[in-house]
């Protein structure tokens, strides 16, 4: 069967014969991602697209508005939005499993087509954005080459060797998997995490058998799988029968090779629906939630990032590495590169952090990258790890072309093209910055090692920016606060620092990566969801928490039981029970919504959570005391 038409050496000819070979092919999809990072599909009939694929590939097919979300650009009364076909990227076949055809005896297979949004004749989606941020990247740094020539020695090159600036990027991909309908107790789950009964366990069973199976099959889509493992969260399965595994609940991770930028993110958005569809066929449900369950290990998508030059002769030379890889960790351009993503921070956090989920993940404690600092290594001869910190360096002594940034905040679900974007373009401030200073390594790696307090020619005075050490066990949350700055504790939160950064949005909006119509529509966009999920989602949900804390002691009950569901009470009370003389948290989150009073929804919104976690702690303690 064809899995994937790469985009090295398509022509119009090799298309249509390939695709005359499978005819188990029998649709076409164009997959655009909007600024929701949501992807549209659709079944256009293979002869539709056969019959005049050039014309289809230039002009693509037209939706509109109320298909994608684009709030300000593409409103109900101007809502005609186009998806062109993207040609320099690789095609991958999605087959349908449960749709054998009758004449070929496999299943029916789609081809999806990477595709751009176009509205009023402008770019308006998330893969046009990552695709503007690459070819700016390269123009920028190809400039700073030609008007530098220390730049270029640093780096042991010519300016006349340098054909062009590959990026490079790749992520780590965990998931929760469960049999449907199972549940585990929090706080077992939460026991088998301290005691890592599962972190790298063999599997077993159907799990087993869908995982080497997703491998398989990306290898089949030319993702070059790495690695597939168990992660810290999940319980053990109970054999039933012969082989059979029932009350599944694991959390695992897959990883697989580094491609470009923007061949990453369309790598990873079809992973997702490849492992779900493959997990699915063995009886098992996928979720790639940020944190499906409160109180245990979330799951992260760590993203890695890294930039080359691209000579003539077909070398590659890393951007970041320095000639002597034990004499520094970095040259200029890296030192650049983590100052400006670690600056300019708050305008990145809104595109990796952009869900009521992921904040839900974002919290002191289970490694969670909370922290705006980074590592480097206790020494340039010894590379070490530090998994407290925001963005780590990684590098190899023996590969210098493996030196890169590790940022540890994104999760499954984090819109890959814009955070990759948003991250480049952050990045690339901070190198422009530092090569177009003059200063020499050993300034800069004194500006970059600076104390909260200090003085330095880019970053700002306040905040310190490198830690070696344990940022949770090692400082007090005041300490973090100061040295590292406040972490936004919701979505509104991240919203406002983004809206607040009017000094530091020029390093988004170079060379016209992020225009202001699409951070505003952005900022729409997540700001509508979360307060709709909050008002008809979370709240919902919570309701049900409550009433399913319900008294269950009576006869033989203890003093510390009464006390234990007086206290119970209460919580319900104050979180979901109105009177004549006070409204409960509920209502008073769902009445600021209506008036639109954001800040205090957010506030409100992080007191609730607070809540309705003391309440099940509770209610856990008051069901230990019980004899039944």
């Amino acid at each position: 069967m064809l899995y994937v038409i790469k985009s090295e050496g398509r022509t119009i000819e090799k298309i249509t014969r390939e695709l005359k070979a499978n005819p188990q092919i029998k649709f076409v999809s164009l997959v655009a991602v909007d600024l929701g990072n949501n992807h549209t599909d659709e079944r256009i009939p293979m002869h539709v697209f056969l019959n005049d694929i050039e014309k289809f590939l230039e002009e693509g097919v037209q939706t509109d508005g109320s298909s994608v979300v684009l709030p300000i650009i593409a409103e109900i009364n101007d809502a005609k939005v186009d998806l062109i076909p993207d040609t320099d990227v690789n095609w991958l076949v999605d087959y349908n499993y449960g749709h054998i055809d009758k004449h070929t005896d496999l299943p029916v297979g789609t081809l999806l087509i990477p595709a751009t949004l176009i509205h009023s004749n402008q770019y308006c989606d998330s893969r046009s954005i990552l695709k503007a941020a690459t070819s700016n990247f390269e123009k920028t740094v190809m400039t700073l080459l030609k008007d530098h020539d220390d730049f270029c020695k640093e780096l042991g090159v010519d300016f006349n060797q340098v054909a062009g600036v590959e990026l490079t990027t790749a992520t780590e991909l965990e998931f929760w998997v469960k049999s449907p309908d199972s549940r585990a107790e929090e706080k077992l789950l939460s026991v088998s995490q301290v005691l890592k009964e599962q972190y790298w366990k063999r599997t077993v069973g159907n799990v087993r058998s869908a995982m080497e199976e997703s491998l398989l099959l990306l290898d089949y889509y030319g993702f070059d799988a790495e690695m597939a493992h168990k992660e810290v969260g999940g319980v053990p399965s109970k054999l039933e029968g012969s082989n059979k595994f029932s009350h599944v609940m694991e959390q695992l991770e897959i990883d697989w090779k580094f491609s470009t930028a923007i061949q990453t993110a369309d790598n990873e958005l079809f992973a997702r629906d490849i492992i779900t569809d493959c997990f699915s066929r063995y009886g098992l449900e996928v979720t790639f939630k940020a944190k499906p369950i409160e109180g245990v290990a979330g799951s992260g998508e760590h993203h890695h990032v890294g930039a080359a030059l691209r000579l003539t002769n077909d070398k590659t030379v890393n951007l970041f590495s320095p000639l002597k890889m034990d004499e520094h960790f970095i040259n200029r351009a890296g030192y650049g590169a983590i100052m400006g993503l670690l600056k300019n921070y708050d305008i990145i956090n809104p595109f990796v952090t952009a869900t009521n989920d992921a904040f839900n993940r974002l919290k002191p404690g289970f490694e969670a990258p909370v922290c705006t600092v980074t590592s480097l290594g206790h020494s340039p001869a010894s590379p070490s790890r530090n998994r407290t910190v925001l963005a780590g360096l990684v590098r190899d002594m023996k590969t210098p072309h493996a030196t890169r940034f590790e940022l540890r905040s994104p999760n499954p679900l984090t819109n890959t093209y814009l955070c990759t974007a948003a991250v480049y373009q952050c990045m690339l401030d901070g190198i422009k910055a530092v090569i177009e200073s003059g200063h020499d390594i050993e300034f800069i790696e004194k500006n970059f090692d600076k104390k909260a307090g200090e003085e330095a020619f880019y970053l700002e005075t306040n905040r310190a920016y490198r830690s070696e050490e344990d940022v949770f066990e090692d400082f007090t949350e005041e300490e973090r606060n100061n040295l590292f700055g406040v972490p936004p504790k919701t979505v509104w939160e991240n919203i406002e620092k983004l809206k607040a950064a009017n000094g530091k949005l020029s390093a988004l909006k170079h060379g016209d990566v992020f225009t202001d119509r699409i951070i505003n529509s952005y900022i729409a966009a997540i700001e509508s969801n979360w307060t709709f999920e909050l008002e008809n989602r979370i709240i919902i949900e919570n309701m049900e928490v409550i009433r399913n804390t319900k008294k269950l002691h009576d006869v033989g009950a203890s003093d510390l039981d009464v006390i234990h569901w007086e206290e119970l009470q209460n919580l319900r009370i104050k979180l979901m029970k109105d009177s004549l003389s006070n409204k409960s948290l509920f209502t008073r989150i769902v009445e600021a919504i209506n008036e639109e009073n954001y800040p205090v929804v957010s506030d409100l919104q992080v007191e609730m959570h607070g809540e309705i976690k003391k309440l099940k702690d509770l209610y856990h303690d008051y069901k230990r005391n019980l004899f039944f």
